[in-house]
């Protein structure tokens, strides 16, 4: 729950000097006088709070849950400039709060301190490619399946390779290098790519993947399997089919029945965590993707914790081997860890961070890390964070608009020297420099003179999205058109 925002809100408004000027509380002044005194003591421990939340005790969480219903509410009133009664009642269940509040040992916890203006640390998002990383650390890995592709050239079957492997582990970039793998490009003809997740419906599917291809179709009409079986007929063709969690044999075999009247040799390469996907899919084929090597986790959270050379305390560095291990092999807890510990200049924050006993094990797999990286940010840029559940899985964020979703919710802080927009691009510019954005990309318009960010979500940590968000959003599980997005709407 992104909670804090919400109360600083509800703090700025009931601190606002309009109240006083206009005389909106009056004959209700020592009531406000109580509110602006236990808003703050509120906003006190709500980190704690929602840590302890995160930690599944139920108390807390049911804590939190009214404390959002009452901050929801009293911004409303507000908002009305309307007191009287209503406050009253808003001003007995905040007292109610902090009464259990204080039942519960809340404790005091600091807030990552917002950083706005000229205050605002310089960052960028491009601080490292990851992707050199990960081209040398999975290079054995993607030479023996492009081998295995290239191989099946005089097979007259459809092959199926699946890449399985833990959540964060790299099979997505895995596929992209393979996908990109300059033989590959040349030995194909047709290159499709496509991202599954949870839902296989398999017209939609069928629909994405004839989307998918840079050839023209003039068929819109007729059913999206007849219209995969025309594209790729008679074409040596690869689909990489990424986050596959279907195990309905009968979905699979449906879409399979278009997907082999390509030509010889074609391929479909998949990715998924599902040991069981990937045997209903191709037994004989499956690729198991290990953890990275510790000297590979070792050189990601180097790269996403130090920006330069120059910045490499040697009391820090030798702290990074005994992280490393934290990380269960992870690239992405690697890249979300390093991230946190950016932002942490001391040994004993970098101490604390390491010391946490939730960070990553088998059971939990690597989501302790990447909530951590959600805990760590200052609490307007949670919301905004948070605020991106509601674009689907893989999908293309146009920036600019994301950024105009945050003014419209309010939840940009202002700030007298910038404009939203500027504030918004720095927030941006800061989730995305600790890893909370991928594949940012600016385009331009044919004539040169348009520029477009555009960004992407890793599918773990739109999960953390979700679970922020609960269910104060609604997601649009279908995706539009990447030309007609959500975000422009």
């Amino acid at each position: 729950m992104a909670i804090g925002p919400l109360v600083s809100m509800l703090r700025d408004k009931a601190s606002n000097y309009l109240l006083d000027q206009y005389n909106v509380m009056e004959g209700m002044e020592e009531q406000h006088k109580i509110l602006k005194r236990k808003l703050p003591a509120i906003l006190d421990i709500i980190t704690y709070a929602e840590e302890q939340a995160t930690a599944h005790m139920e108390g807390a969480k049911a804590w939190l849950q009214e404390l959002k219903t009452v901050a929801y509410e009293a911004n409303e009133v507000f908002d009305e400039f309307k007191m009287g009664i209503k406050l009253c009642r808003i001003l007995r269940d905040i007292e109610a709060l902090i009464a259990d509040m204080q039942a519960f040992g809340f404790k005091y916890q600091p807030q990552p301190q917002p950083s706005v203006s000229k205050q605002w640390r310089q960052t960028y998002y491009v601080i490292i490619d990851p992707r050199e990383i990960a081209m040398r650390s999975r290079d054995k890995e993607k030479k023996n399946i492009v081998d295995i592709l290239l191989g099946q050239a005089s097979n007259p079957d459809l092959v199926v390779v699946p890449i399985v492997g833990i959540g964060g582990i790299g099979k997505t970039t895995l596929a992209q290098l393979i996908y990109n793998e300059p033989q590959v490009q040349k030995h194909f003809q047709l290159l499709l790519r496509i991202c599954v997740s949870d839902t296989f419906d398999v017209n939609s599917l069928a629909k994405s993947i004839v989307e998918a291809s840079p050839k023209k179709s003039d068929d819109i009409d007729k059913p999206p399997l007849d219209r995969l079986q025309k594209l790729v007929s008679g074409q040596r063709y690869i689909l990489v089919m990424d986050d596959v969690w279907n195990q309905d044999v009968y979905k699979w075999e449906r879409l399979k029945g278009s997907l082999q009247h390509g030509g010889s040799g074609s391929v479909v390469l998949t990715t998924t965590r599902d040991k069981q996907v990937a045997d209903i899919m191709a037994p004989d084929k499956v690729c198991n993707l290990d953890v990275l090597e510790d000297r590979f986790i070792k050189e990601i959270i180097e790269a996403k914790a130090f920006s330069s050379k120059k910045e490499k305390p040697d009391v820090l560095v030798k702290m990074v081997d005994e992280i490393a291990k934290r990380c269960s092999g992870s690239p992405l807890a690697a890249t979300a860890l390093g991230s946190v510990l950016r932002t942490k200049t001391s040994v004993e924050e970098w101490k604390a961070i390491s010391s946490r006993s939730s960070i990553c094990s088998e059971e939990t797999g690597i989501l302790p890390i990447l909530k951590l990286s959600y805990n760590d940010l200052p609490s307007h840029m949670k919301q905004c964070f948070a605020l991106c559940a509601v674009f689907p899985k893989d999908y293309t964020i146009d920036v600019a608009k994301l950024i105009q979703l945050w003014i419209a919710n309010a939840f940009i802080p202002e700030h007298k020297e910038d404009s939203l927009e500027t504030t918004g691009k720095h927030i941006f510019n800061e989730l995305a420099s600790r890893s909370f954005f991928l594949d940012i990309e600016e385009s331009k318009d044919y004539r040169g003179l348009y520029s477009r960010t555009t960004c992407k979500i890793h599918d773990m940590m739109h999960d953390i999205a979700m679970s922020v968000m609960e269910e104060e959003c609604v997601v649009a599980n279908n995706k539009p058109s990447e030309k007609n997005q959500l975000a422009s709407r």
